[in-house]
């Protein structure tokens, strides 16, 4: 079997960001994300304090459901591309009961690297969360060239 480019500490370290108005959805990933191993993990259920923490913490991959009140999921994709560098790569992976092609469509074309219908597989998004990170570090090493 080949070398892992990135070793699981450098994995597990990075910073995550669920966000979901429901508490049971951001406990059940907290639970998921914990039992992967990922220890730099925060949870909100207030939409409108998103963006204030998604500056403020700088995570590597977002968690975002787009159906909440006040501030949807599409409100804060467009937030967050607002404030991240043109040539940084910080991806949002999409969790959402609203499977419609619109929504999808909308979601990816607003910046959402990747997109999970709920009901989800608990393993199928561990595997998509570290499918993401690592995307993320290897973007990260080559632009330190």
């Amino acid at each position: 079997m080949p070398a892992r480019l990135i070793s699981n500490k450098e994995l597990l370290s990075r910073r995550i960001l669920a966000i979901d108005d429901e508490e049971t959805n951001v406990l059940l990933l907290a639970n998921v994300l914990d039992r992967e191993g990922y220890r730099d993990v925060h949870c909100l259920t207030n939409p409108e304090e998103a963006l204030e923490m998604y500056i403020k913490l700088s995570p590597d991959l977002v968690l975002l459901d787009l159906m909440m009140p006040k501030v949807d999921g599409f409100q804060l994709l467009e937030a967050f591309s607002r404030h991240d560098q043109p040539d940084e790569f910080r991806p949002v992976l999409v969790l959402t009961a609203d499977t419609t092609l619109q929504t999808r469509r909308r979601a990816l074309a607003l910046g959402a690297k990747d997109f999970v219908a709920k009901p989800f597989d608990v393993i199928e998004v561990a595997l998509r969360i570290s499918n993401l990170l690592e995307t993320r570090i290897l973007y990260e090493r080559l632009r330190q060239g």
